[in-house]
């Protein structure tokens, strides 16, 4: 598999936006109808409003992952681009924006409707293999090699991804994603933590009623079917698991899908590659 070139940043000052700023632009991004968007019935990942959703995290991948506007940002598992249009409002020229998924169809309007306006906003169907998503997929998931070059993306980030993937594809993903961030980059990913509060609140009355598989760390909605379903990961094998990819986790932010007060819904990592950014 060829690897995708980011283009090299013409500039290494930072650009920074400050909390007002950031405020009205997540209004903006929410309220503006000419922004691309699919039609309801054909998005397959996620619940809820398209366009609030991808407003609602654009806050946090700024305020919690420390995405940059001049970033080079790799997107793995961008579905339908509802992370990638509001970024098209945040990222400037500078920047650039590679998102991958195993869903053909969502890759290909993601092309149609996004790049032609946003030319380095780009897209490429990765086609690993997973029971929900892509079935016949060519690639393994315990095989995977991202095709994007080494050091060579500022920030990355996993959104409702880890919480469909078996453990050994975790680490897969986690060791690629050290390779390809330069250093000093940052990775954001989102999951379900299994903690003493987290199974406190599953049980078989709520939403998530996860039960721990014969031998962990992973625990399923639906143990017959462990891809199809969610699945969480005992309390710190996550972290573990970045570590051992070479990564730093500086941020654990918990998520309100356990009952307590948050601002998302699953719970949320940040590590860092060791080194300095350019």
């Amino acid at each position: 598999m060829t690897a995708l070139a980011f283009p090299t940043r013409a500039s290494s000052e930072a650009a920074t936006i400050s909390a007002l700023e950031l405020e009205w632009l997540v209004r903006s991004v929410q309220n503006n109808r000419f922004l691309p968007a699919p039609e309801p019935d054909s998005v397959f990942v996620g619940d809820g409003d398209f366009r609030a959703i991808g407003a609602e995290f654009l806050a946090h991948l700024v305020i919690i992952g420390g995405v940059l506007p001049q970033h080079r940002v790799l997107d793995i598992g961008s579905g339908l681009g509802r992370l990638a249009v509001p970024l098209t409002q945040y990222l400037n020229s500078e920047a650039s924006y590679l998102g991958l998924d195993p869903v053909r169809e969502g890759i290909a309007w993601s092309q149609r409707a996004i790049t032609p306006a946003y030319p380095n906003f780009r897209f490429r169907h990765l086609d690993i293999a997973h029971d929900i998503y892509n079935p016949n997929g060519l690639l393994r998931g315990e095989s995977l090699i991202l095709p994007v070059g080494d050091n060579s993306v500022d920030f990355a980030f996993m959104v409702s991804v880890v919480t469909h993937l078996p453990p050994n594809e975790v680490e897969v993903y986690a060791r690629e994603v050290a390779r390809v961030l330069a250093p000093g980059g940052r990775f954001m990913v989102t999951s379900f933590i299994m903690d003493d509060v987290a199974m406190a609140a599953t049980r078989p009355d709520r939403p998530y009623p996860f039960a721990r598989t014969e031998t962990g760390p992973d625990w399923y909605v639906d143990a017959s079917a462990p891809s199809f379903g969610a699945v969480a990961y005992d309390d710190n094998w996550l972290k573990q698991v970045l570590v051992a990819a070479g990564l730093q986790v500086e941020t654990t932010s918990l998520g309100h899908w356990r009952g307590t007060p948050a601002a998302h819904f699953q719970d949320i990592l940040v590590a860092t590659k060791p080194g300095k950014a350019s």
